[in-house]
């Protein structure tokens, strides 16, 4: 079985000065009056990543993505994000490459975020989640509503011009009507990119603890359906592509490094919690700070450093590449797939989505990109996809399905 050469890497910043009430992330608490200038936890951590860094083998391929997610990466000091990258740079070769950061509003000011800029950060991700102050309040934010649009002019003022916006459906107590005024409000700033999350509940975050899905204050199922449907309709009536479940972005500007992910493609991860995906061996590094750092030292002493945890076998590797790549709008090529798992692996698969055809779910593309009727047989050459939006709205109802029929035993790929 062959796997890409890494080129591209996560980043994790653990550090937020809040947890939010629906986080699950492997994070780090410091308050709102500590980042990167004045937090000598965040200094060490900055040290450790580096350490990991350098320690991991280069595979040979300059980096062509790399993704600072968090925690809130804009607490990181320009120097402590050029120290990363240097280390990075160093280590791999960082070319052209899409450098994305995610930023919280209220977190910096102008001098910083240009000198994330003139560091190589390119593109950012801003975490706004809803423009109703009542909402940000019941889901934890530690930012206001002017504290968007303030960052918004202080991203634009840096002459940075791919900018990401996060938005959240499915909060506490949140109206269709609440939620339109968000994407009409988030469209009216003009960015490049935008992502829209289902709110998933986590057992053990505040919300999980609160709340169960589809009982109130939460909204129902059918309200949640309506809150995915709005967003498709209203967003794509703006010019944004619909081109993952979650995704938009304007002509040219999808989320390079996401890719990789729903493409199945090997990349490095680094820091607590990152797992990484080489050679067919995904590594999860601790999900807490001390075990982190543990198994950081530990890795250092290894004649081969950074070694293994889980092998993927043949069953994970087909499993994986459909979960993720019915995620994208252009799902899934068919003869990309019938080369890697077989013909008859790729009938099995569609002999378990074929009903789905049937209420529209699941759609067969040609080899001239035209949609084949239902009923089709399945072509050698040609998509096969999610239909936009009702596929992506039960997707999961797909997965499991195939996980079902997949995920008997390592000999079904």
């Amino acid at each position: 079985m062959e796997f890409t050469c890494p080129s591209s890497a996560y980043v994790h910043i653990p550090f937020c000065r809040r947890r939010c009430f629906y986080c699950d992330f492997p994070i780090s608490v410091v308050g709102d009056q500590r980042n990167g200038s004045n937090s000598a936890a965040i200094a060490h951590y900055v040290e450790a990543l580096c350490s990991e860094i350098r320690l991991t083998e280069s595979l040979g391929e300059r980096l062509k993505t790399v993704f600072f997610g968090g925690g809130t990466p804009s607490l990181l000091s320009v120097a402590q994000l050029n120290q990363i990258l240097d280390a990075l740079d160093q280590q791999f070769g960082i070319g052209t490459a899409e450098i994305s950061m995610e930023v919280d509003p209220g977190t910096f000011n102008l001098s910083q975020i240009k000198g994330y800029r003139n560091a190589g950060v390119n593109r950012v991700s801003l975490g706004v989640q809803a423009f109703q102050p009542e909402l940000l309040k019941a889901c934890g934010r530690s930012h206001t509503v002017e504290d968007v649009y303030a960052s918004i002019d202080l991203i634009r003022q840096a002459d940075l011009e791919n900018i990401s916006l996060d938005l959240i459906s499915g909060l506490p107590n949140q109206t269709l009507e609440q939620w339109q005024d968000s994407l009409t409000k988030a469209i009216a700033l003009s960015p490049q990119h935008l992502s829209t999350y289902d709110l998933t509940i986590e057992p053990t975050t505040p919300f999980g603890k609160q709340y169960s899905p589809g009982e109130k204050p939460l909204p129902s199922d059918e309200l949640t359906a309506d809150l995915y449907r709005t967003a498709n309709q209203v967003l794509t009536a703006a010019g944004y592509e619909h081109y993952e479940i979650s995704n938009y972005a304007q002509p040219n500007y999808q989320c390079r490094h996401n890719r990789v992910y729903w493409e199945n493609h090997s990349f490095y991860g680094f820091g607590m919690g990152a797992t990484s995906y080489i050679n067919g061996d995904r590594t999860a590094r601790p999900r807490k700070t001390r075990e982190y750092y543990s198994w950081l030292e530990q890795q250092g002493k290894q004649t081969s450093p950074l070694g293994s945890i889980a092998e993927v076998t043949p069953s994970d590797v087909l499993l994986d590449t459909l979960m993720v790549g019915l995620r994208l709008a252009e799902g899934l090529n068919l003869q990309n797939l019938a080369q890697q798992f077989g013909e008859a692996c790729i009938a099995e698969v569609w002999k378990c989505l074929k009903p789905y055809q049937q209420v529209g779910w699941v759609e067969l593309v040609g080899a001239d990109n035209t949609l084949l009727p239902v009923g089709s047989t399945l072509p050698e050459v040609g998509q096969l996809r999610l239909a936009n939006p009702e596929g992506f709205l039960f997707s999961n109802v797909v997965l499991v399905k195939l996980f079902e029929r997949f995920d008997q035993s390592g000999n079904n790929a």
